[in-house]
């Protein structure tokens, strides 16, 4: 079965992929709900503890359900292994913690999630590990800005929520030749429409909240990437626990499914609204890197196989203006999450980055007239006309 899958296109991989079915001979997935596992006698306990025996031990980093996501998202990746999370946040903190130490450099791009900033900012700094920020698309800051303890380089790709676009093959580049590893956070394109690790990225992140749930039910993350540094990730799994639960497994699996025709679906309606805004009289700026006038706009079309479904731009004015458009939409939903089935409208200066200190936001390009769209799956006629009523309050 292992070499058949080997050999399976994409879209069977992410319906069949990573799953051994049981003696019950079901035909969906089964959800393993339970936390710890019996063992014949007290002599397999001890091997299957000290891990002379591979197998369940507890559900805290060894459940059925969860391995299946794993080992179906890794193949997705093209990854060796990949390790589940109990959010995004925690598949970040989890590579940070299982593989830096006290006396690591780091450098980021600067405009990262802003929870994976104030993350960095407030908590990782205390553990002695220095963080440095830098433009995501100036290779010439990357360079620059690597120190002798560099140990790992940090990115998201594209940004939230500008859509500025990596390099991924040049940052390899700098990665190798500095000896640090190259992280990227996957999570606005998912292995559908871009694969990191074959740009030359060491870990891949995903947030699967997001898109691989694509309805906005279950919080979980994942980190994708050779033997070696996955096993020191499930070592700290192991220990402190951010751990994914069966059910939330289960739900990620049965979203991965539909994950391909989900992200074309959206890259098709975001497109569209992308270039609706851009001539929109009441719009000043677009970010989209499906725009040809994008600066990253080659770059996407090299790396990735679709440009997302987010959009973002700007209004003239500012906050207030900004949250007039917003308060006078009337199907979209105000939320931060993305991803969703159903589309999202946010402020990103007062909401998903409205932790960072105002240089921060600025050195990061969130303006107080920045609108975040997160295109959803309903008609892109209705999606419109909304904003239409959002934009026409100003």
């Amino acid at each position: 079965m292992a070499n058949q899958e080997d050999k399976w296109q994409q879209d069977t991989t992410a319906i069949r992929g990573g799953y051994q079915r049981t003696h019950e001979n079901e035909h969906s997935e089964a959800m393993f709900l339970t936390s710890s596992y019996v063992f014949e006698n007290a002599e397999m306990a001890a091997k299957y503890f000290s891990n002379e025996l591979q197998g369940n031990v507890y559900s805290r980093y060894t459940n059925p359900t969860v391995r299946s996501f794993e080992e179906r998202l890794a193949a997705m990746e093209e990854g060796e292994q990949a390790v589940a999370t109990a959010s995004g946040m925690a598949a970040a903190l989890s590579v940070i913690m299982a593989l830096l130490k006290s006396g690591d450099h780091v450098v980021c791009s600067q405009d990262v999630f802003g929870s994976t900033r104030v993350m960095m900012n407030n908590y990782i700094v205390k553990f002695g590990v220095e963080v440095t920020y830098v433009p995501l698309a100036d290779l010439n800051a990357w360079a620059d800005a690597i120190q002798p303890n560099t140990k790992m380089m940090f990115c998201e790709t594209p940004s939230n929520p500008l859509s500025e676009i990596a390099d991924l093959e040049a940052l390899a580049a700098l990665s190798k030749k500095a000896e640090a590893l190259f992280v990227v956070d996957n999570c606005f394109c998912t292995p559908i429409l871009q694969k990191p690790l074959n740009w030359g990225a060491d870990i891949v992140l995903h947030s699967a909240t997001k898109y691989i749930d694509g309805q906005g039910r279950c919080l979980g993350g994942a980190v994708v990437g050779s033997h070696e540094l996955m096993e020191k990730v499930v070592g700290f799994l192991r220990a402190a626990g951010p751990c994914m639960s069966a059910f939330n497994a289960w739900v990620f699996l049965k979203g991965l499914e539909t994950l391909r025709i989900r992200m074309q679906a959206h890259s098709a309606s975001a497109a569209e609204l992308a270039t609706w805004l851009n001539t929109h009289p009441k719009v000043t700026k677009v970010y989209y890197a499906g725009l040809e006038d994008h600066p990253g706009h080659a770059l996407a079309k090299k790396q990735q196989s679709g440009f997302g479904g987010v959009v973002s731009f700007c209004v003239e004015g500012g906050q207030k203006e900004a949250w007039r458009v917003i308060d006078s939409t009337k199907m979209l939903s105000l939320t931060a999450n993305l991803g969703d089935a159903k589309t999202t409208i946010v402020h990103p200066a007062t909401t998903t980055h409205g932790r960072l200190t105002d240089e921060d936001r600025a050195a990061a390009g969130i303006s107080q007239s920045l609108i975040r769209v997160a295109v959803g799956l309903e008609d892109i006629i209705d999606i419109k006309a909304d904003l239409e009523l959002g934009l026409g309050a100003l």
